[in-house]
């Protein structure tokens, strides 16, 4: 199977969404919110779609980091905003995250993170469960669009992905293998230089002709300044990245406000 085969949905998997109303979490509680579980790869993925009160809505697909979830570290408060202003939010718990972790492999996947981002894995068990990890996530966001398009409520013809930290390194081999996203903003992201076959930079130049931001904290203490400046290399134009004094979770308010100001024109109608 080639590197792009890998990461195309099997045809022949039934979707098996499954939609039903649940109480908004957090800060998005004024709004209406679906909670969905589909099938990818065989798995349960666990996610939800938080809507305006507006028909056909534009689409963001909201991302999170590693160790986090759908709804933690603030997620519900930035995604909350777009909902606000009139675009649905869509957003899943990745593999062994959220009420998909596992005791025993999440603390492992995390383990592994800064080999990725290194590019060195100290043990060939951690790169194959990096890669399967990667590759599912992937997948998973595909299908996540199938499933919000498959509801028929969402304009997923305007479509922006948002993606933190985690979310930002599997949004930029998304979105480079997924036509559908008009453009991808990647926070506090990075990647390696391994050239492994699923490594970020691999595929984030397939985004172009769609626009890239990245959003970068000049202190951060996770993603390394050389990490970001290789993935920004590896994108073509139209890209641009901001650089913000702050540490890895203490980007201030401005770094949104750009991630904002990015998505407003790609979510209007041509």
């Amino acid at each position: 199977m080639s590197v792009s085969e890998l990461l195309e949905p099997d045809p022949n998997e039934p979707l098996a969404l499954a939609a039903f109303a649940r109480t908004a979490p957090g800060a998005y509680a004024d709004h209406r919110c679906l909670a969905l579980e589909f099938s990818s790869r065989g798995d349960r993925v666990l996610g939800q779609l938080v809507m305006p009160d507006a028909p056909s809505p534009p689409l963001i697909v909201l991302a999170h980091g590693l160790g986090s979830s759908r709804n933690q570290d603030g997620m519900d408060t930035i995604g909350a905003r777009w909902v606000r202003e009139g675009a649905a939010v869509a957003s899943i718990d990745f593999a062994l995250h959220g009420e998909r972790a596992n005791p025993k492999f999440s603390e492992r996947l995390s383990q592994t993170a800064a080999s990725a981002l290194s590019g060195r894995f100290e043990r060939p068990a951690d790169e194959m469960l990096w890669s399967e990890f990667v590759r599912q996530s992937v997948l998973d966001l595909r299908r996540l669009v199938d499933a919000v398009e498959h509801l028929g409520e969402v304009d997923t013809h305007r479509f922006v992905y948002v993606g933190f930290s985690l979310g930002g390194m599997l949004g930029a081999i998304f979105c480079g293998v997924d036509p559908r996203p008009r453009g991808a903003a990647l926070v506090i992201a990075g990647s390696g230089e391994s050239g492994a076959p699923l490594d970020p930079n691999r595929y984030v130049a397939q985004i172009s002709p769609r626009p890239v931001l990245m959003v970068n904290a000049s202190h951060d203490e996770t993603v390394s300044r050389e990490a970001t400046e290789r993935l920004f290399a590896a994108a073509r134009d139209p890209k641009q990245i901001e650089w913000y004094e702050a540490g890895h979770r203490t980007l201030p308010g401005a770094a949104m406000k750009a991630v904002w100001r990015f998505s407003a024109p790609l979510l209007e109608r041509p």
